[in-house]
């Protein structure tokens, strides 16, 4: 029981962290559309830092670029296969704009702002929390391509520029070339220094939540088929799924149990938020994408400690 009550403990944290956000702005001291300052903060401040801080912690050892890169490959494998396999999933929805949200809900996790701290929060600076960083960055590539053709249903809009050029890939190469040329050895407050904005991370963006949660009927958000049908296939069949794979690939590469907790953490997480700000920007079905976001998140209180308990009880079975 001591995985489970781990895991459940964060991610209760987390979510009463959510709680600032909501009460202000029900006490009318903010409005939601204020969130917008914050959630610049936490992509161009907290993000990227937190890319950073991971990065230089990190041993490039011949062990571990195996292991890296043999897991971003089966990441991509993995979610290129849901982002096809989503369009069956969703058949019997007419509605292109709402079918494109529904798919996007189900592709991609919040693997950024949710799954690094609580990789970070769970594991410490271990291997696995490495190997989510890595997954976080092919994850945003991802997102910022088919992510953002399935919100937008216009594929003139796929943005490669925001893709390959964007703060957090940015920094995540300057990251290594930082690491590999011994900074931390030769200018320690880097490290310092990033590790003081990395904290802001998982406060701002679960603030940020409650901001956007107080926003949304309750009733509506726990109501909506379509949100618990996302959140089924989100939560908990890709997760399956996915580490039923990731034990495909770790015994095919004869690789360290870490790969299996760092697929679990990529796609165990709720839906990634940038659906909701890709659907304002490109005129996609905000609402849907909104419910499904904070449903999914919600429920992913319920689901990540079970499904994580129940892959230590097969780990320790092998």
């Amino acid at each position: 029981m001591d995985a489970l009550w781990i895991m459940l403990k964060n991610v209760l944290i987390f979510v009463g962290l959510a709680l600032p956000g909501y009460i202000l702005v029900k006490a009318k001291f903010i409005k939601t559309g204020e969130s917008a300052v914050l959630s610049k903060i936490l992509s161009y401040v907290g993000m990227p830092f937190l890319i950073l801080s991971s990065v230089l912690n990190i041993e490039f050892t011949a062990s571990f670029i195996k292991i890296a890169l043999i897991t971003a490959f089966a990441f991509i494998f993995l979610t290129v296969l849901i982002f096809f396999f989503s369009r069956v999933l969703t058949a019997k929805e007419s509605d292109e704009k709402k079918r494109g949200v529904m798919r996007f809900a189900m592709t991609f996790a919040n693997n950024g702002f949710l799954g690094i701290p609580l990789a970070m929060a769970v594991f410490n600076n271990t291997v696995v929390v490495s190997l989510v960083v890595f997954i976080n960055i092919f994850n945003n590539i991802l997102i910022y391509t088919l992510g953002l053709y399935l919100v937008s249903n216009d594929k003139k809009v796929i943005s490669f520029k925001k893709a390959f050029f964007n703060p957090v890939v940015i920094v995540f190469i300057l990251g290594i070339i930082l690491n590999l040329v011994g900074i931390n050895k030769t200018v320690p407050e880097v490290l310092v220094f990033s590790d003081y904005l990395k904290n802001i991370v998982t406060p701002l963006s679960m603030i940020i939540l409650g901001v956007k949660l107080a926003d949304l009927p309750i009733k509506e958000l726990f109501t909506s088929t379509v949100s618990y049908y996302l959140s089924f296939i989100k939560l908990i069949v890709i997760p399956v799924v996915a580490v039923a794979f990731g034990f495909a690939v770790k015994y095919a590469f004869n690789l360290p149990i870490d790969l299996l907790y760092a697929f679990f953490i990529a796609f165990a997480m709720p839906t990634a938020t940038l659906g909701t700000t890709f659907a304002d920007q490109y005129n996609g079905d905000t609402k849907t994408s909104a419910i499904c976001t904070l449903g999914s998140t919600c429920l992913s209180v319920l689901t990540i400690p079970l499904l994580y308990y129940i892959l230590n009880l097969i780990i320790t079975q092998i």
